[in-house]
């Protein structure tokens, strides 16, 4: 099922994204919880930390796209990598010796979008250059697994550390955990990567992207659908910090296992989506509308056991939704276009984070967690039927524009 385990340098790269996501995820909820404690309990500016932190890919990520087609994108992984240490490192500095201020984390979480804006679309296409377009599916469901093992890890761990050491050293932790996805990369085989050539500059590569996606409806059903999945699926961990501390007065170690409870069934649908050989448009909408009835059924959850176990089914059905999405853009789009097209798809899908984000926390302030978690799942079905309307009518008119000209 997992060919491309056998590649050497997938192998590494993948054995790195272990230990760098489980950091990754022990600093998310190390940065959520410090917030909270720096402004004793605010939603607001929890929302405003995530915002912050997705809003870079709303202003910029389409030019990491650019990026990503221009540029080798090992080299550029590299560099990124090495930043993102550095920020970590500086936070966890500020946070030990207790000179941490919230404005801090904003600036950190604005600074790391940045960074993300050209990492991410980089690292997603460097995917087809070191296992083929034939494995792609398959590494893809892998990548999300190996994502959510550490959503599972990395939030418990993070949750008994806070409470044993606090925030300030899991921030330390993170910036040493980037060295093994670094290593991995310095480490490959060059004569195993079978890299895109890099597109020479020039003027409307940007305007030549969207042009592509829209007059492409195989790429354009995926991207408007995560788009508008993608506004509370992003904001998800923040919903459950809520529903955990100010619902259900649960402390960090329990906020940990709620965070892991939804990686579990994350995990569980990443390693579905590996058995699938292609994904298909039905499978794209049926995870969209299970997403978004558990996520309002969460937020009617009497107890937090029951809160528990409906976390499980959402992850499964989120997961679903991004890693048959992923899937059908990258196979879909052709290799010279393929970094601007997933710039294109991941603009949409965290663009939309610092929306949901922001009306998420300013929901919880206003009538509680739970009118915020209801609120999203109902938006999130709302946009599902909105996606399918528009893919729909925006692929009829060039259809049209096609036959006419």
């Amino acid at each position: 099922m997992f060919r491309s385990l056998r590649v050497h340098n997938y192998r590494l790269f993948a054995m790195g994204n272990v230990v760098s996501n489980v950091g990754g995820w022990m600093q998310r909820t190390a940065q959520d919880w410090l917030v909270l404690d720096l402004t004793h309990g605010s939603a607001a500016a929890l929302g405003t930390a995530t915002a912050l932190q997705f809003a870079p890919m709303l202003l910029f990520g389409m030019f990491g796209g650019v990026l990503a087609d221009r540029y080798p994108k090992r080299p550029l992984l590299i560099v990124a990598q090495t930043l993102m240490a550095l920020l970590a490192l500086a936070m966890g500095l500020l946070t030990v010796t207790g000179a941490a201020q919230v404005w801090h984390v904003y600036v950190m979480a604005f600074t790391l979008g940045l960074i993300s804006c050209a990492e991410v679309p980089t690292r997603q296409t460097f995917v087809v250059e070191m296992v083929g377009r034939r494995d792609l599916p398959n590494a893809i469901a892998l990548n999300s697994s190996i994502f959510n093992l550490a959503r599972v890890v990395g939030p418990a761990l993070a949750g008994l550390l806070i409470y044993a050491m606090g925030t300030g050293p899991i921030f330390l932790l993170n910036a040493l955990t980037f060295a093994a996805v670094i290593t991995s990369l310095l480490c490959m085989r060059k004569s195993e990567l079978n890299p895109a050539e890099p597109v020479p500059r020039a003027k409307g590569q940007l305007r030549e992207g969207l042009r592509y996606v829209l007059g492409n409806e195989a790429l354009l059903m995926p991207v408007l659908l995560v788009g508008f999945v993608s506004m509370f699926s992003q904001s998800f961990s923040m919903s459950i910090a809520l529903m955990a501390r100010e619902e259900f007065s649960a402390g960090a170690s329990s906020f940990g296992l709620a965070s892991s409870m939804f990686a579990v069934g994350a995990l569980g649908g990443g390693l579905l989506a590996a058995r699938r050989a292609r994904p298909t448009r039905r499978l794209l909408l049926a995870g969209a509308l299970s997403f978004g009835l558990f996520h309002l059924a969460s937020g009617l959850a009497p107890v937090y056991p029951v809160y528990l176990a409906l976390l499980v089914p959402t992850g499964i059905a989120l997961i679903t939704v991004n890693t048959a999405a992923n899937a059908s853009v990258q196979l879909a789009a052709s290799p010279e276009m393929r970094g601007r097209v997933m710039g294109i798809y991941l603009l949409v899908f965290t663009g939309g984070a610092p929306v949901g984000a922001w009306l998420t926390g300013w929901l919880s302030d206003l009538g509680g967690p739970r009118a915020g978690a209801v609120l999203a799942g109902a938006l999130v079905l709302v946009g599902t039927g909105i996606a399918v309307l528009l893919a729909r009518a925006i692929g009829s008119r060039a259809r049209r524009l096609a036959l006419a000209a």
